[in-house]
């Protein structure tokens, strides 16, 4: 078992955690505490699940929730973009790390879900 902060898709949830935080400290009162703080969970809950993840013996339950959290990440910055608080360049920064860590969590479900 690896240690959890080194692996590479902790390190990157935790810099999405760390840009959603930042982000959400901008947005106006209205937004700041709905979509930011769900935002911030959604992150949370992801790193949480990760660390999970790599203690458990059954990963793949762990697993297949942090990927639900970051779709919920997906979506709510969707929504941000949507209703024009982030503009068109910070959303596509925010997917292609979210796209990262999703594909290193498809990779990981796959790694133990093969028998």
């Amino acid at each position: 078992m690896a240690i959890y902060t080194e692996l590479p898709v902790f390190k990157k949830s935790y810099d999405l955690l760390l840009l959603l935080i930042n982000l959400s400290a901008n947005l106006p009162k209205s937004y700041k505490y709905t979509l930011g703080e769900r935002l911030q969970l959604e992150a949370t809950e992801m790193i949480i699940n990760i660390y999970r993840s790599n203690t458990a013996v059954e990963k793949q339950e762990s697993i297949l929730k942090s990927r639900e959290h970051l779709e919920a990440i997906r979506l709510l910055v969707r929504v941000l973009h949507d209703t024009k608080q982030i503009n068109l360049r910070r959303m596509v920064f925010l997917n292609s790390l979210i796209e990262e860590i999703s594909k290193q969590l498809t990779g990981w479900q796959k790694h133990f879900t093969q028998p």
